[in-house]
């Protein structure tokens, strides 16, 4: 078979859960990277449907994937409403740090 008649691979299809996309988030904000971060609510969007995520954050649909898109950089006030139209909640929690040396038990 050619390589060309496989079908496109899209993990957007394996998030069909609230809580396999929430995991699939927490996993990609634990590692800190922007662009990844931006990269996986793009995918997170697309698997719970882009329209219904743009009404709900009230963007357009278009305005969506240019947001969330390769050279989208979006304010932390889009990004707070687009977690929210996905009916996910961020949360803080103590990074693990690093012992420190003569600590005190």
């Amino acid at each position: 078979m050619k390589v060309s008649k496989l079908k496109k691979f899209d993990a957007a299809e394996y998030l069909r859960t609230a809580e396999a996309r929430a995991e699939y988030l927490n996993i990609v904000l634990a590692d800190g990277d922007p662009a990844e971060v931006r990269d996986a609510l793009n995918l997170v969007a697309r698997a719970q449907g882009m329209s219904e995520i743009a009404k709900a954050a009230g963007v357009t649909r278009e305005g969506l994937y240019k947001t969330l898109g390769e050279n989208g950089n979006p304010e932390f006030a889009t990004i707070l409403r687009i977690i929210g139209a996905m009916g996910i909640r961020l949360t803080a929690k103590p990074a693990k740090s690093k012992p420190k040396k003569n600590a005190v038990a």
